[in-house]
């Protein structure tokens, strides 16, 4: 959206200040060469802005390489855990749960359910920049969680169903570890409030599957007997690279040719 022509100025300010704050609560060292619009009218005025740091790494994963993620990880959450029912982070969480889905299921057993919750990872900061008429920047991706989807109870009846089950989260991605620690928490808090309604010692267990681990320094955290009992499966572990997903791409014949661009400079 364009800015006033009173704001101008302050604009560009404030979309300096969101891209760097970005950046630094996402990314060690990315290489950012912005374009922002100077003047309201001039679609041609253009400034070109770069924060210096060392270029990521950019890994494209196609719908193939979910499926196969997902089939050879299948046999380890089997022998591990055996889930009840899978929780899907979205929208990550949804196209791997419904693919492992398949490769779960034993023979003579219903398909496992699905159930799907949406997480919102934003920081508030100040209506205005200190100093300056600017507006402050809304939301920066990265340090604190919301709910925005919740578990579908006409569908799973009452919460006290999940008491004493196995439960798998999925997700695609485990990045600064922020979103999943904060669905184990929140999950762990309502089932622990049925269970008590119900009088029961009956436990449940979660456990978590996501298609790629960054081996990083993580902001949040997982509880201990959850890591150290083969309840935390990543299909890989990559480096703090941008990691590419069909499901967001808007041209997948470009992210497919990208993918297979990477996976043959790799083989030379």
């Amino acid at each position: 959206m364009d800015p006033s022509p009173r704001s101008t100025g302050s604009y560009y300010i404030g979309t300096l200040a969101f891209i760097k704050a970005y950046a630094e609560a996402n990314f060690e060292s990315p290489t950012w060469t912005v374009k922002m619009k100077r003047t309201r009218d001039s679609y041609a005025s253009y400034t070109t802005n770069t924060i210096k740091m060392a270029e990521i790494e950019k890994i494209y994963v196609t719908y193939n390489d979910v499926h196969k993620l997902c089939q050879e990880s299948a046999a380890e959450i089997l022998a591990n855990f055996k889930p009840h029912l899978m929780i899907a982070i979205g929208g990550g969480g949804y196209v791997p749960a419904r693919i492992l889905r398949s490769f779960l299921r034993q023979p003579g057993s219903p398909n496992i359910p699905i159930q799907a919750i949406g997480l919102s990872l934003y920081e508030s900061l100040p209506e205005t920049l200190a100093g300056t008429e600017t507006p402050g920047v809304p939301e920066v991706p990265g340090t604190r969680v919301t709910r925005t989807q919740w578990l579908d109870l006409t569908a799973l009846g009452e919460m006290e169903n999940l008491v004493g089950k196995r439960v798998l989260i999925v997700d695609e991605v485990d990045d600064t570890r922020t979103t999943l620690e904060y669905a184990v928490k929140e999950l762990e808090k309502d089932v622990e409030a049925a269970r008590r309604r119900l009088g029961t010692d009956e436990k449940t267990q979660f456990s978590i599957f996501v298609l790629h681990n960054k081996d990083k320094q993580k902001k949040g955290t997982l509880p201990a007997e959850m890591l150290d009992n083969g309840r935390y499966l990543a299909a890989r572990t990559v480096g703090d690279a941008w990691i590419n997903y069909p499901w967001e791409a808007e041209d997948i014949d470009e992210h497919d040719r990208q993918a297979a661009s990477a996976l043959s400079k790799q083989a030379k």
